[in-house]
C-alpha cells in the first residue's frame, strides 16, 4: 500500500477509535462535511490539516507515523491452508465475517445457533492463525489490513464461483433495496484498466461506509453484498456476424 494511503487508513482507524466522525472533523477544521469526506475519499491531505486532526485526538505525527508501520504488517491474505480451513468449517468462516464487521463475541453465542463452548473454539483456532489476538474476557483484536482479501483464485473464491454467486443473482433486482446496472461498449485499453482502479476504489468505499456502521447495533444493519467486474467480452448472439 502506498505510504499516503497507509497513513489516511491509519488516521481514519484512529478517529473509528476515538468516537469521531466526519462530521466532527468537519467542524474542527470549519469545512464541510462533504468536503472532509472529499479529503478522505482522494487521499488529498495536507501536513497542516493532518497535524489538525491529529490535535483532535491528542495524537502527535509521530505516534500516527508508527500505527501506520505497525498495521503494514497486519494480514493482508490467508494462506490456501487456512482459506480450505474456512471452507470446512462454516461457522469458523461464519465467525470470521462477524468480527470482520466489529460484532462482538457476547453479540455473536447471544444472537446465533453457537454456544460459548463452541465460540471460544472458534475464536482459538481464529488466534492460531493469527487472524485475531484473542484478549481476555474474549475480547478480540482483528490482526488484518483494511485491505484484506481472499485469494485470487483461492478456496474463498472457489467457494463464491460454486455456490454463493448463483444464490446471488438469483434475484431479479426489482426491490427498492436492490439494484444491478449493466452496461457494454466499445472501449480502449487504457480505459479498461482505469475501470479497473474505479471498481476497487467503490469496493473501498463500500468497505469503509460498512466500518463506519459498525457502531450501529447490528439489529439496525443489514446483510448486503456488492459486486464490481469488467472484462472484455462480446455477447455470443453477435458471434456469427463476425467474418472469418
Amino acid at each position: 500500500m502506498a505510504q499516503t494511503s497507509l497513513f489516511i487508513q491509519t488516521l481514519k482507524s484512529c478517529l473509528k477509535e476515538n468516537g469521531l466522525t466526519y462530521a466532527d472533523v468537519a467542524r474542527h477544521l470549519e469545512l464541510s462535511e462533504a468536503s472532509v469526506k472529499r479529503i478522505f475519499s482522494e487521499e488529498n491531505l495536507s501536513l497542516h490539516r493532518l497535524d489538525q486532526i491529529c490535535q483532535m485526538m491528542k495524537l502527535d505525527i509521530c505516534d500516527l507515523a508508527k500505527l501506520a508501520e505497525q498495521k503494514q504488517h497486519q494480514i493482508q491474505q490467508l494462506s490456501e491452508e487456512q482459506e480450505e480451513d474456512f471452507v470446512k468449517q462454516p461457522k469458523l468462516l461464519f465467525v470470521a465475517f462477524m468480527l470482520l464487521n466489529d460484532v462482538d463475541f457476547q453479540t455473536i453465542i447471544h444472537q446465533y445457533n453457537i454456544n460459548e463452548h463452541e465460540g471460544i473454539r472458534l475464536l482459538a483456532h481464529l488466534d492460531r492463525i493469527k487472524f485475531i489476538d484473542l484478549l481476555p474476557g474474549n475480547r478480540v483484536k482483528l490482526l488484518t489490513s483494511r485491505n484484506f482479501r481472499w485469494r485470487k483464485n483461492g478456496p474463498i473464491e472457489r467457494l463464491f464461483n460454486q455456490q454463493i454467486r448463483k444464490e446471488f443473482f438469483q434475484s431479479r433486482f426489482a426491490k427498492s433495496e436492490e439494484s444491478m446496472q449493466f452496461a457494454s461498449a466499445l472501449i480502449s485499453r487504457s480505459t479498461l484498466l482505469l475501470m479497473h482502479s474505479k471498481i476497487e476504489k467503490l469496493i473501498g468505499e463500500f468497505n469503509e461506509l460498512a466500518q463506519q456502521d459498525a457502531s450501529i447495533p447490528l439489529n439496525e444493519r443489514i446483510g448486503c453484498s456488492i459486486v464490481g467486474a469488467i472484462r472484455p467480452w462480446e455477447f455470443s448472439l453477435f458471434d456469427p456476424f463476425r467474418k472469418n
